[in-house]
């Protein structure tokens, strides 16, 4: 990234002497137009980024034509600071920078390899070792980056105005071990602390369902034990398969097992499908567990649900985890095990929703596998759900 704002700082220089505009002059305009300029010495922002958000200001520099500056308009990797009137990350606008142009970071954010200075920051871990049916949820951080582009800053349906309110960055991929999964699950874990460790709240993008165990022990070392908000088909708790204990079968259990959740406040909501015994939930309401299944949410607001889940949350940390297949494989086909008459994307909105204002610690989006949907809805919803949670983080302002 370095050599990417270089770069970008040259071609402005040799632009600047070409036009004979000093640099003087380029520092009033920024001042005629009350924006800050930033730090051409700083790797945070640079004048090539100023100029992709503030287009109109830019265009009024002698500087600026075709061939100037205006074709740094077209990036060379993601965007660093955008500068208007706030010290925030801001994701890029359409309006002024082509959605398919630049590097692939989740909404066009800023790519950090650290969280240090970062309330909440976007992660992804590319794991599907752990998945019983279809394979490919190890590709859903790179779809749902691809189609977050089309995620705007601002959420009119709740006020809620996250990158005003938030330093909000990409941090990448945990790099994992696809051919040891006890071993991706340490990475993970170790990861982990360090974003938690830094203040920061982890927004992921799976990869299968095992990694909420490595993560949660990461966030409940911090937290203590968490309460849970789990929108699944599948509770997630079984003991073994295969021999193993470890897989995205059981997370949760593991958890328990771990003591990483507070269990009177956890709720699973969206559980369906066939099962192995007759009595598939007894294990969840052993723990106090309260499970919602999908057929008590068909043809009905969740609204109501999600007060009476406030209540049980109160104001202790809580963790969200979201299965993609916890909704209709009508709107998310794009997923490895996937159960039919699901949640409907509004059920999931007014869950995510419900839970704004609660002390939310971490949140996650699992299971997205491009490759069983090729029109990419699957990944949108992904993308759009994720918005929703970075929305409801403690400390997101409304306008």
């Amino acid at each position: 990234m370095e050599a990417l704002f270089l770069r970008g700082s040259q071609l402005l220089w040799r632009t600047l002497c070409k036009e004979r505009l000093c640099l003087r002059k380029f520092s009033a305009t920024f001042l005629a137009a009350k924006l800050q300029p930033p730090l051409l010495s700083s790797p945070r922002a640079s004048p090539c980024v100023w100029a992709t958000a503030h287009p109109a200001a830019a265009g009024s520099l002698p500087g600026f034509h075709r061939g100037g500056l205006e074709h740094l308009l077209a990036g060379h990797g993601a965007p660093r600071r955008f500068l208007a009137g706030s010290s925030f990350n801001m994701p890029p606008s359409a309006q002024f920078v082509a959605r398919p142009v630049g590097v692939c970071s989740m909404m066009k954010l800023p790519i950090q390899t650290s969280p240090e200075g970062l309330d909440a920051a976007f992660v992804g871990v590319p794991l599907d070792t752990g998945t019983s049916n279809r394979p490919g949820a190890r590709f859903g951080p790179r779809h749902i980056r691809a189609e977050s582009g089309m995620v705007r800053m601002y959420n009119p349906s709740t006020g809620a105005a996250p990158f005003h309110s938030l330093m909000v960055a990409d941090i990448g991929d945990v790099n994992v071990n696809l051919y040891n999964l006890q071993d991706s699950c340490r990475q993970i874990r170790e990861a982990y602390q360090k974003i938690v460790a830094a203040g920061c709240i982890p927004l992921t993008m799976g990869g299968d369902h095992t990694i909420t165990y490595p993560i949660l022990q990461a966030v409940a070392e911090k937290h203590g034990p968490v309460g849970l908000v789990h929108v699944d088909a599948h509770t997630d708790t079984g003991d073994t398969a295969l021999g193993e204990k470890i897989y995205h079968g059981t997370p949760f259990r593991r958890c328990v097992d771990e003591g990483l959740l507070d269990c009177k406040r956890v709720v699973q909501i969206g559980i369906r499908g066939s099962s192995y015994t007759p009595d598939p939930y007894k294990y969840c309401w052993d723990q106090g567990f309260r499970v919602v299944l999908a057929e008590d949410c068909w043809l009905k607001s969740l609204v109501p649900l999600m007060g009476e889940v406030r209540k049980q949350m109160g104001a202790k940390p809580i963790y969200i985890s979201f299965d993609i297949d916890g909704l209709d494989p009508a709107y998310a086909p794009g997923t490895g095990t996937p159960e039919i008459a699901g949640l409907t994307p509004a059920q999931a909105l007014e869950i995510i929703r419900g839970c704004q204002g609660l002390n939310i610690v971490g949140c996650d989006l699992v299971e997205v596998a491009p490759i069983y949907d090729a029109s990419g809805n699957t990944a949108l919803m992904g993308a759009n759900l994720l918005f929703e949670m970075l929305c409801a983080l403690p400390r997101v302002k409304t306008i």
